[in-house]
């Protein structure tokens, strides 16, 4: 594969990981205008954000035996057109209860695009490369937390949040002919792979059963929740308690999604010298420091803007490296049912982030104090999870299991 080509991917399958991020991003500056319009309050709003994340959560375990059985590109074909068409069904919701469940549905048909770059991850590029490939899409979705705030701010200011649901569609759109005109089938067809309840069950079973999946996974998938955590709560925080515009919003959201972006490209460099269990594990340590720091001072009411703008930034730098390694490291094991294995890999990630943020919708938030208190838990929760699992790892590569794990790196 010639430079020129592997970047080419690269980028398309940044396209297709970047649509949930847009699609969750563009529309959080509005949560005041949505709450207005639609007689509700913010609270309320954010719960069509979490449907999201439900929605993203669900319909992964749904793609990921379509992929194996029939591909990568018909799936995701039939995915960014339901997508389409509940972008059109939210642009035209008249109460809270329709938005929350038509996100629901353009979450269902949008996670195509994600869990189907993940398992293509896999088919097109060596496994070596994998934590850099994963890095590189981090640049492409990095884009969203700069971008989207921002567009959605001035969009709605000047033409209503319904325009921000046109513009996903057209999104979406150009996305889905991209993916048809220039993105090569990676798969093929697998008639033996069964759709059946049961075999498919069992091979997710024998997904969660590898230790490298369930210790990677699941504290990645944690960890990343504290993303989620603050995306949902980060309206309420800054617009309600700080008092910031709808404007200024989307600007501190871009700013503070640089510390996202440069921890994945850092990442990149770092894996140079040191491994991704290395980094993963020095990442989630000082992001539990960081927490703590975060949610005593928080407590203590010693933070203003400035202070919190300082410490999320840090703490999302931290998150950042948690994606492109844990992902890495929890799909290596797998080739054959790739697509299963990303498919369970999307879902926890979206279960825990859609959890994650429903606490944060739970409370009369008149402080930060629930936003960190609950960054603090998954981080704590993920760090705990990462240092038994490397232990069970471990003990398997020195041969104290009577099947050593294969899948140690």
């Amino acid at each position: 594969m010639t430079k020129k080509r592997y970047y080419f991917l690269v980028f398309i399958l940044g396209t297709l990981t970047a649509l949930s991020p847009f699609s969750i991003d563009m529309y959080l500056p509005g949560f005041p205008v949505i709450a207005e319009d639609l007689h509700t309050t913010v609270a309320s709003v954010s719960l069509s954000l979490s449907s999201y994340f439900v929605g993203i959560a669900a319909g992964q375990l749904l793609y990921g035996p379509l992929l194996d059985r029939f591909g990568r590109k018909k799936p995701l074909y039939a995915g960014l057109l339901i997508y389409i068409a509940a972008s059109a069904a939210c642009m035209t919701a008249h109460s809270i209860g329709a938005l929350i469940a038509w996100r629901l549905v353009q979450a269902v048909g949008g996670c195509a695009a994600s869990v189907t770059a993940v398992a293509m991850v896999r088919d097109l590029f060596p496994v070596k490369d994998n934590a850099k490939v994963f890095s590189l899409l981090m640049l492409v979705v990095g884009t969203s937390p700069m971008i989207a705030p921002t567009a959605g701010g001035y969009l709605i200011t000047a033409y209503g949040w319904h325009s921000v649901f046109i513009l996903l569609l057209v999104i979406c759109a150009l996305i889905l002919a991209a993916a048809a005109l220039w993105l090569p089938e990676s798969y093929a067809p697998d008639p033996a792979f069964s759709l059946k309840p049961g075999p498919i069950l069992s091979g997710f079973l024998s997904v969660l059963k590898e230790p490298a999946f369930y210790t990677y996974a699941f504290s990645g998938a944690i960890a990343f929740a504290g993303l989620f955590v603050y995306v949902s709560g980060s309206p309420m925080v800054f617009m309600d308690i700080f008092s910031v515009s709808p404007k200024t919003y989307g600007i501190i959201f871009a700013v503070l999604s640089i510390g996202f972006i440069g921890s994945g490209q850092v990442n990149t460099l770092l894996l140079r010298k040191y491994t991704s269990e290395q980094l993963i594990f020095g990442a989630l340590a000082v992001q539990l420091v960081v927490a703590i720091v975060f949610l005593a001072g928080t407590m203590a009411g010693w933070y203003g803007l400035e202070a919190t703008l300082v410490l999320l930034f840090f703490y999302l730098f931290c998150v950042g490296f948690t994606f492109p390694n844990a992902s890495a490291l929890a799909m290596s094991p797998f080739t054959k049912n790739a697509g299963s294995a990303s498919a369970l890999l999307g879902c926890l990630q979206m279960a825990f982030g859609a959890f994650a943020s429903a606490m944060v919708g739970l409370f009369d938030v008149r402080s930060a104090v629930p936003m960190v208190a609950i960054m603090l838990g998954t981080s704590l929760a993920a760090f705990v999870i990462l240092a038994t699992g490397r232990k069970k790892i471990k003990s398997l590569s020195l041969g104290v299991s009577d099947q050593p794990s294969p899948y140690v790196h």
